[in-house]
């Protein structure tokens, strides 16, 4: 028997009908191994030694590829064609030696493009060895991401609080969203005019042209810098006589786009249908892994993690082939098209992502797609045709147009248009664009030299330049290839963790820093800057790329940047969290104290006014306070980032009017718990009356009335019947509630906070208490008074059987006991077993009278209670390491 092992259960049993009964193809689940999310998992002073953790799932897993290889024939290992791929089979080829499973047994390691009979096959035809340098790189990798996230994490948790975490990729990512919004905030508008005029022929057409000369001078774009100069160049055209003196029709060809990338896969998914990376990801991973086809699985895409944009000789003569059937030989070019990939440090060991199979056209197989991976299926088929399709041929036209001005100056408009002569690959497919401007494709009509014109309309247009536009993922993305920052698995886990960690909110499809990132940025651009340079980043990329080609030792590499990196993390080990601040508000400066009145400090306290502004960090992470604290309480968010509307209005919040008891002012905020609404402000250390929005309420709806609404709760509905006590309505940590003494009963909606009566609230009371009572059993027998212990002693009806109870101590019956049959001796029995076993201590003496094992007794007891603390302190610790300083490391 020969044995396989892929990553997919899905992968599996698709192979597993293309090999036969000689094979038995298992699935890894991914990843088999890990480093587990603590100190010490790689060891710089020992070499850069790894350890390696197997969770249980996995455990499980190795145990039956352990069970399925011993006394096989061969194992093969046919995980992905990637660094990740090649890991994968790494690991498990570890763990296999380690319990001594591979006796006897032929290894072989294959690859394989498609998921389809004929690539299957072919791999099993051409096994090869593990390819150490690949796992060089992956080794590399893992190891440098984990020290960065290790070693810089803690250093911004202590330096910075309320900061989550840094990595690798992932603060200069970061870094790149935060620089271009604060190029949008420095950005100064600079007005302009343009003066487009629609003429008409002769014959009544029209068309428009834009003013591009003056005076026998060329116009460039500042050239009409107000109305003034507008109105006046307007009064000059108005008058004016129209020639065309020059038509100017040049034929140009427009070229195919290559295949798809990883990255323009998920660029252009973006676009068009505004998939998350994430999202294109997951659909391409289904179809690469197989779709069942009425009966059969099999792989429709190749492999989708590539940055190579190359197809094989066999695949290009099936597209041309496809190509020419389904369009004609006027759609072929007379050669094959091949594509070279313009990215930085690109490796092209994989091919483009393209269809297994031409023939299986989108339309045809889109009953066995789910609506989106449909979409991504034919936007890929598409791309692929036409990317050996045609260039398209279009004609640009441009026209001069002569004007005499009534001024006596002369003028030159200008008119563009193109027709597209021949389609080409556009008949198939046309890229989607991040901005929208297009090339001009008006359509001009027949004209000639010396032709006059009528000027049918003459209209001055103001402009403002605009500052760069925000990152969407699509071209963030598209950046940080062009940086050559990350690969293709890294771009999709790389968002997640950006978004994941709070660092940046997408809102219609565009990337915003939130402040939280933007101190991280501010603090890693002051304190290590080497280490979010753009340059040295691509560098450290390329390294890797250099291992993986056997040309530098892993080891090597890592030995280096530790070396500078452990030395600039000492550097600021006695840096006071004051000289951080201090550097933060140099560089937040202009985003935290943004400038109000002309003269007037941005940084003076409005509350004290003697005092001067400035970040201060807490338990929840940055705040701006006073400097004359703790006799000026004045405290603020940080200035909000990007347009969250009225609600974030300014730092001090939207003003929704005056309480009409008290005439303080009522303002809607925004704070690090959600917005909430404020009565006046703080005054002499007291904090001001305040109230959260209710979940689901529409924030840029509150008004004056809603808001006095909530400031008034909790609301008294009414009085108890049985005990005189009030009963409040209002808003909790889980919800809105009704409440009575100790028992709190939810109501339906929020609105009913404001509505509910005295009659149902009491009902929901009730209703409350004798659910809480049913949980907590039912009394069987009454014993009586315990005959050592004070309390009674009871039988009682529970939910898992009958059992016996005395204070907190719960003995089950034996399933042979009648409850009905139990004696006062029998009970006491019970409970001082069951007191002795959980440690309780109050109860045992009543099973041992010696009062010389009392004291044994509480030892014992104290030392649970402090294994159990211990146990959950390292627990608590492990969840947070493992929490804190994720870096993007999935493929």
């Amino acid at each position: 028997m020969n044995i396989v092992i892929v990553e997919s259960p899905a992968k599996a049993k698709t192979i597993n009908k293309y090999l036969g009964s000689d094979y038995q193809v298992l699935a890894s689940y991914g990843h088999v191994r890990d480093l587990p999310s603590k100190d010490g998992s790689v060891l710089p002073d020992n070499d850069f030694e790894m350890h390696w953790d197997v969770d249980p799932k996995s455990a499980k897993r190795l145990n039956e590829i352990t069970r399925a290889v011993k006394g096989a024939d061969k194992l093969i290992l046919a995980t992905d064609p990637d660094r990740e791929g090649e890991a994968i089979s790494w690991h498990v080829l570890q763990v296999l030696d380690g319990k001594k499973a591979l006796k006897g047994v032929d290894v072989e390691r294959v690859v394989f493009n498609a998921v389809t009979k004929e690539a299957v096959l072919d791999a099993i035809a051409h096994p090869r060895k593990i390819d150490e340098p690949l796992v060089d790189a992956y080794l590399a990798r893992r190891a440098l991401d984990y020290l960065v996230g290790f070693t810089l994490s803690p250093v911004l948790w202590r330096k910075l609080p309320g900061s989550r975490s840094a990595g690798r990729v992932q603060s200069v990512a970061l870094r790149l969203v935060c620089d271009r919004e604060m190029e949008i905030e420095a950005f100064k508008p600079q007005e302009y005019w343009s003066i487009t005029t629609e003429l008409a022929t002769t014959q009544g057409e029209t068309f428009k042209a834009r003013l591009a000369a003056a005076d026998g001078k060329k116009l460039d774009k500042f050239d009409i810098p107000d109305e003034q100069t507008a109105t006046k160049l307007k009064a000059a055209l108005e008058g004016g006589r129209f020639t065309v003196a020059q038509v100017e029709k040049k034929p140009t060809k427009r070229n195919p786009y290559p295949p798809f990338t990883t990255s323009t896969l998920q660029q252009e998914a973006s676009r068009k249908y505004g998939f998350s990376p994430r999202h294109t990801m997951q659909i391409a991973q289904q179809l690469y892994e197989g779709v069942d086809m009425g009966g059969e699985t099999e792989g429709l895409i190749t492999y989708m993690r590539t940055d190579g944009v190359q197809i094989v000789p066999e695949a290009i003569a099936a597209c041309r082939k496809r190509l020419a059937s389904l369009y004609g030989d006027r759609y072929l070019p007379p050669s094959p098209r091949h594509y070279q990939t313009k990215a930085k440090n690109a490796q092209e060991a994989h091919e483009a992502i393209r269809p297994t199979d031409f023939t299986k056209e989108p339309d045809r197989i889109a009953r066995y797609l789910q609506s989106d991976a449909a979409k991504l299926y034919k936007l890929i088929w598409q791309r692929t045709l036409a990317s050996q399709a045609a260039s398209a041929e279009i004609e640009r036209t441009s026209v001069d147009i002569d004007v005499a001005g009534s001024d006596g100056k002369t003028y030159g408009v200008r008119a563009t248009g193109q027709v597209i002569r021949f389609d080409g690959f556009l008949k198939l497919y046309d890229e989607g664009r991040d901005d929208q401007d297009g090339d001009d494709s008006a359509v001009l009509p027949p004209l000639a030299e010396k032709d006059q014109l009528q000027a049918r309309e003459i209209l001055p247009e103001q402009h403002f330049t605009q500052p760069p536009p925000r990152y969407t993922e699509a071209t963030l993305i598209k950046k940080m290839e062009e940086l050559g920052i990350g690969r293709p698995s890294t771009y999709a886990a790389t968002m997640n963790v950006l978004r994941d960690r709070e660092y940046v909110r997408l809102d219609k499809k565009r990337l915003y820093p939130e402040d939280k990132g933007r101190l991280v940025t501010a603090f890693l651009k002051s304190f290590f800057e080497r280490y979010v340079e753009y340059d040295f980043t691509a560098d450290l990329e390329e390294k890797l790329d250099r291992i993986s080609a056997g040309d530098l030792a892993w080891r090597e590499v890592l030995r280096d940047f530790w070396r500078d990196f452990t030395g600039a993390v000492e550097e600021i080990g006695d840096l006071r969290i004051a000289q951080v601040l201090d550097a933060l508000n140099e560089i937040l400066g202009p985003h935290i104290f943004p400038p109000t009145e002309p003269g007037k400090d941005p940084r003076a306290c409005p509350a004290c006014g003697d005092g001067q502004l400035s970040l201060k960090v807490g338990r929840f992470g940055a705040f701006v306070g006073c400097s004359n604290y703790p006799d000026c309480r004045y405290t603020r968010q940080l200035a909000e980032t990007g347009d969250k509307g009225d609600a974030a209005a300014s730092a001090d919040g939207k003003v929704l009017g005056s309480d009409p008891e008290t005439g303080m002012e009522i303002t809607l905020r925004d704070g690090r718990f959600g917005p909430y609404i404020q009565l006046g402000e703080a005054k002499d250390g007291e904090k001001p009356k305040r109230a959260s929005i209710p979940k689901g309420d529409d924030v840029s709806a509150i008004d004056l009335e809603r808001a006095l609404a909530l400031l008034s709760l909790p609301r008294e509905i009414g009085k108890h019947p049985e005990t005189g006590e009030p009963i409040t309505a209002g808003f909790g940590r889980y919800g809105p509630y009704v409440h009575h003494q100790k028992t709190y009963a939810s109501l339906s909606s929020p609105e009913e906070v404001f509505t509910v009566g005295a009659n149902r609230a009491i009902s929901l009371l009730a209703e409350k208490a004798a659910s809480r009572a049913k949980r907590g059993g039912t009394v069987l027998k009454e014993l009586g008074e315990h005959p050592e212990l004070k309390g009674p002693v009871q039988v009682m009806s529970g939910r898992y059987g009958p059992y016996v109870k005395h204070e907190k101590i719960n003995a089950t019956l034996p399933k042979d006991k009648e409850p009905e049959s139990v004696t006062m001796e029998e009970a006491v029995r019970l409970i001082a077993d069951r007191a002795e076993k959980t440690g309780k201590g109050g109860a045992k003496k009543s099973a041992k009278k010696s009062t010389a094992k009392k004291p044994a007794a509480k030892k014992a007891t104290a030392k649970k209670a402090t294994a159990k603390k211990s146990t959950s302190k390292k627990s608590a610790e492990k969840k947070n390491g493992s929490e804190e300083t994720v870096e993007e490391t999935a493929e």
